[in-house]
């Protein structure tokens, strides 16, 4: 059965929690630079409000992967999209599925830019996103997609 895609709720932080332990103890891959607990996920959600969101692809209540859209507050057109999915469940088309997600949610709020986040020394990430960003334009007439090295202490992106 595939996984479906909906928005995330406070009650999936304990699982989106799991999967960045998962991604910080897996050798090479980038992405988060520390595990993260419950409450810091709820924390990153509330300071996300109306201006970003959380989605998840979730299969029988097991979430297998998230993906978030974070705004700029220096920014206003734009949004920074990550997706982040458990190593047993990757090249199922979860990322895909969370970036039309995500690209729906920012073109609904308007915005007009979406950069990926990108860990440094990632091949497999840079390959997603920039298959990503060639959906943009298709998904998002008008925006833009951009593909910066985020050297963020906390967190960064893929696949």
């Amino acid at each position: 059965m595939p996984g479906i895609v909906r928005k995330a709720t406070k009650a999936d932080a304990p699982q989106i929690a799991e999967i960045i332990k998962e991604l910080v103890h897996e050798e090479g891959h980038g992405g988060f630079q520390r595990e993260w607990s419950t409450t810091e996920i709820e924390q990153w959600m509330d300071r996300q409000g109306e201006d970003g969101a959380f989605f998840v692809v979730e299969d029988r209540a097991h979430i297998l992967a998230f993906g978030t859209v974070d705004f700029a507050s220096d920014e206003p057109d734009a949004v920074s999209f990550g997706a982040y999915v458990r190593a047993l469940n990757r090249r199922q088309g979860h990322g895909s599925m969370l970036a039309e997600a995500c690209m729906a949610f920012a073109r609904e709020r308007g915005y007009r830019r979406i950069k990926g986040r990108l860990p440094a020394n990632n091949e497999p990430a840079l390959s997603y996103l920039s298959s990503v960003g060639a959906l943009v334009p298709l998904t998002n007439p008008g925006s833009s997609f951009e593909l910066p090295i985020y050297q963020d202490s906390d967190r960064g992106g893929d696949a």
